[in-house]
This record gives C-alpha cells, sequence and structure tokens, in this order.
C-alpha cells in the first residue's frame, strides 16, 4: 500500500508537498516521541525550526 501512497503524491500540485518526520523528547516520561506531517516544500525549515 505504500507504494500507491508514494506514487500518488508524485502527480501534479502534490509534488509542492513533502512528508516530514521530527523526533522529540517527551517533557513527561523523557521518551522519544514522532511528528509527523505533510507540508509545503517551502515550509520544510520552518516545521523544524518551531518545538
Amino acid at each position: 500500500m505504500a507504494k500507491k501512497t508514494v506514487a500518488s503524491l508524485k502527480v501534479g500540485k502534490s509534488q509542492e508537498y513533502a512528508k516530514v518526520i521530527k523526533m522529540e523528547r517527551s517533557k513527561k516520561s523523557g521518551a522519544y516521541i514522532f511528528k509527523e506531517d505533510m507540508v509545503n516544500s517551502d515550509k520544510v525549515k520552518d516545521f523544524f525550526a518551531k518545538k
């Protein structure tokens, strides 16, 4: 199923988006948390800059 998702992201305007994954530490338990999001390619740096 992942192949279909990746293939569909390469068509038309969806090429302007990127899937980003950010790893953060939880303040509560100290464990790592992964945050995923689909953002515009221009705003990738902004996604990683905000806390």
